[in-house]
């Protein structure tokens, strides 16, 4: 999910003179670009190949999310904010298409030069890009929006900029970025910044805007209402400057969006059984097997639509925070995976009709092989094997436990890493090596009832190798808080991840993120290897060298034990009122970032 998110700091140097550089001369203005190999559409092209360009007008949605939020800025640290605002009201200088890996169109930039070696990066602003209240965007809004985000926003756009050697205007509408490292993915990502209207922050505090503040953008919809915490709603605007564009032709269809805010999901089931919100996406199998099945449903009112993709299965499960002295020792991070008995909590949460995260980025080709390390994969890792975690060269794969309740053969082995790490039971007590009790706490969000389920299960077989793990739950905005400051032992994690992992990558698990504030590097890992990897994907100008160390940071992430996997979600599973419709053809991305609603459309 999501490409834009990096590191710290920025740097802005004077402008280079690059007329005599051969670079230049061979570069040539294009409607597109891709990370590797040419754009799959033509200059042409009429629609993204998994939009409707003969889509109908009209209608709306609403659509339910768990917790609240208290700030209208997704682009700052501070604040929640309902997590769709950042793709729905706001344009960058070019649009992903996700039915390619990681390809790039024209969107507030009519087209985009690079050098040869991509050392730069020039965009050329279409000449009718405006904002919604009608103003014209500038090169001077452009070159506001980078260098603000870039030094006062959220910690995903500083890394980026930290790598931006010189930000010059080149022209009446155009703007070339130079990049100080060697990264071709920059000239990328550099294009994806959302762009903000300078004049509305001539008298604002930009990084403490809230809810006072409701930020000027370029993008179809626009927030008509809000009720804090309560619900938003977007409105179409019907003066939108680029409803002809081919990028968006057969998106924003809707003339409303509206967002309703619930406390749990239980309550949010039941609001949508209601007929209060009229689209819901659901990550039990069992619960979409066995619950849907209510008169709506039976009359077919509501729609039970089953949508697959070819993304990496990504993370998601229990991130142990290795900044605490205990898990900071990879023995008592195998410890804990052993103690977790997936398949009986699979059994009872799901049936057992999901099955487990293998790796990062399994379910692609881009995850890991079991096994030893070979080939391209080994070359890279065997530099770092000193300081990889056992398995990670030898080939390591997730405990398979029987099934059953006790799992007797899982806990004797997590009791046989506790005791390799020094530690020891005492009169039922698990003692660290200096002969203290060995207690956690488990941090989960209020509302996310299906984690707090597993947990409780886990927390059983932590109690029988003696084990003092505390469940704290806690609102939305005290978990992002604490989840921002690293202030947890253990916690539940998600993390989407891409068929072109770039940048994004340090900003997960990179060593300088590690105590960043607000950065996603929960597990807090430090890892030379997995630096060198990262900068192993950055660095390849071969999809081939580019795949084999995708295989290899995947192999020292998985071996490393940051998080207890849970199960995989191979297709999205959205029930929604049958008078909402989806085009045919999906992006191999499936139900992700700009499908839903954005490629929806009403039509009774």
């Amino acid at each position: 999910m999501n490409l834009a998110w990096s590191g710290h700091v920025r740097r802005l140097a004077g402008a280079l003179c690059l007329c005599a550089c051969p670079m230049m001369l061979s570069a040539e203005p294009q409607h597109g670009i891709a990370m590797y190999g040419e754009p799959e559409l033509p200059p042409d092209f009429v629609s993204l190949p998994y939009a409707n360009p003969d889509a109908p007008k009209g209608g709306g949605i609403t659509v339910g999310e768990v917790g609240s939020f208290d700030s209208l800025n997704p682009h700052i640290l501070k604040g929640t904010v309902p997590w769709q605002l950042r793709f729905l009201t706001y344009e960058s200088l070019m649009g992903r298409s996700y039915d390619e890996p990681f390809t790039l169109y024209g969107l507030l930039a009519e087209s985009i030069e690079v050098a040869e070696d991509r050392s730069w990066a020039e965009f050329t602003l279409r000449e009718e890009a405006e904002f919604s209240d009608g103003t014209p965007v500038t090169i001077e809004d452009v070159m506001w929006s980078y260098e603000t985000l870039g030094t006062q926003g959220h910690p995903r756009y500083l890394g980026t900029w930290a790598q931006v050697e010189s930000m010059e205007q080149t022209g009446p509408r155009s703007v070339r970025f130079t990049f100080s490292t060697d990264n071709r993915e920059l000239a990328l990502l550099i294009g994806m910044r959302p762009i903000l209207k300078k004049a509305q922050w001539a008298d604002e505090d930009f990084t403490q805007s809230g809810l006072d503040t409701i930020p000027i953008a370029t993008a179809p919809y626009t927030i008509t209402d809000f009720e804090p915490g309560r619900y938003v709603e977007l409105t179409r605007n019907p003066d939108y400057w680029g409803k002809d564009l081919p990028f968006i032709k057969g998106q924003a269809n809707l003339d409303t969006i509206r967002m309703e805010f619930y406390a749990d999901a239980q309550v949010l089931f039941e609001a949508f059984k209601a007929g209060q919100i009229t689209s819901i996406r659901e990550t039990n199998a069992e619960k979409w097997a066995t619950q849907y099945d209510f008169p709506a449903v039976q009359s077919g009112e509501i729609v039970k639509s089953e949508i697959p993709h070819k993304r990496p299965t990504g993370i998601t499960g229990f991130v142990m925070n290795t900044r605490r002295p205990a898990f900071s020792d990879w023995r008592v991070r195998d410890a804990m995976i052993h103690a977790f008995n997936f398949e009986f909590i699979n059994g009872t949460m799901t049936g057992g009709r999901q099955p487990r995260i293998t790796s990062y980025f399994s379910n692609s080709l881009l995850g890991m092989d079991h096994g030893p390390a070979t080939g391209k994969v080994e070359t890279l890792l065997r530099p770092h094997a000193d300081s990889l975690v056992p398995g990670a060269l030898e080939g390591y794969s997730l405990p398979v436990g029987d099934g059953s309740a006790r799992n007797r053969a899982g806990l004797r082995k997590a009791m046989a890493r506790m005791e390799e790490a020094g530690y020891t039971v005492e009169n039922g007590v698990m003692t660290t090596p200096e002969g203290k009790p060995l207690s956690f706490e488990i941090l989960l969000p209020q509302g996310n009832a299906e984690a707090a389920s597993i947990i409780d299960i886990y927390v059983q077989a932590l109690d029988r190798m003696g084990i003092d793990a505390q469940v704290s739950l806690v609102d939305p905005a005290q978990y992002n808080q604490r989840t921002n400051a690293f202030d947890f032992d253990m916690t539940y994690y998600t993390r989407g991840l891409s068929l072109s992992p770039g940048n994004e990558q340090k900003l997960y698990w990179g060593s300088a993120a590690a105590e960043s504030e607000g950065s996603l590097n929960w597990m807090g890992v430090q890892s030379p290897a997995i630096d060198a990897m990262i900068d192993a994907i950055l660095t390849s100008e071969s999809r081939e060298g580019f795949v084999a160390a995708t295989k290899a940071l995947d192999r020292a992430l998985t071996a490393g034990r940051y998080v207890i996997p849970i199960y995989q979600w191979t297709e999205s599973r959205i029930a929604h009122d049958a008078n909402l419709h989806y085009p045919d053809r999906l992006p191999i991305y499936g139900d992700f970032i700009n499908f839903h609603p954005d490629v929806w459309w009403y039509e009774e």
